[in-house]
């Protein structure tokens, strides 16, 4: 589920929000929807977190300082081969 854009993400959970709160799902099916939600709102958190990492580290190297690579962009460079 990481390699979802936050985007998409955001876009999936606001469709789970409709359905739960439109109350017609079975509970079972409910259940799986939330359980869902909460990935994917986890998700969402490490994209931001991930994203605020990064500007914070463009911010400090604009003011001259030297930063070792974010941590998941070797990561980031392998999942896109």
């Amino acid at each position: 589920m990481s390699d979802v854009t936050l985007e998409q993400a955001i876009a999936e959970l606001e469709k789970i929000v409709v359905q739960l709160e439109q109350g017609d799902l079975p509970l079972e099916k409910a259940l799986e929807e939330f359980e869902k939600a909460v990935r994917l709102s986890r998700v969402s958190q490490e994209k931001l977190q991930q994203a605020e990492q990064k500007v914070s580290q463009l911010l400090q190297q604009q003011d001259g300082e030297k930063l070792a690579p974010f941590a998941n962009d070797a990561d980031d460079q392998g999942a896109a081969s």
